[in-house]
């Protein structure tokens, strides 16, 4: 009874380690996903720039004959 405890305690702290290991990388990549989303974000902004910038210029060109 006592080596079955003890294995079960064993067990136990196993899983204890185990789960503040996952929920170690689980932070991590709730960090990494955010610092993508921002650089996403970002990005996205400096596309919708540069679309702007590019409408401007092409509404400055005259028109041609096709």
């Amino acid at each position: 009874m006592v080596r079955e405890l003890a294995a079960l305690e064993q067990k136990l702290a196993s899983l204890i380690a185990h789960t503040r290991a996952l929920r170690a990388a689980n932070e991590s990549l709730r960090r990494d996903i955010a610092a993508a989303n921002e650089r996403n974000r970002v990005l996205v902004d400096r596309v919708a720039e540069a679309k702007q910038r590019l409408d401007a210029l092409l509404s400055r060109l005259p028109e041609t004959a096709a």
